[in-house]
């Protein structure tokens, strides 16, 4: 059973959000063969202010 896990920063419409688990649920299905009842894709966010770069956090970042 594959399990895929996203991360994304916050700020992604629902339909955005769709749109990626449906094309990384293709993707799985298709490269590896994997029955598509088996297949499952979750998308986990975050605050901007939960996440650095380089020393910075991405909501100070322009």
């Amino acid at each position: 059973m594959p399990l895929i896990e996203v991360h994304l920063l916050e700020g992604r419409t629902d339909e955005q959000k769709e749109k990626l688990l449906t094309a990384i649920t293709k993707a799985v299905q298709e490269s590896i063969g994997a029955p598509l009842p088996s297949i499952r894709v979750w998308i986990q966010e975050f605050s901007p202010k939960e996440y650095m770069v380089a020393g910075e956090l991405a909501s100070h970042r322009k």
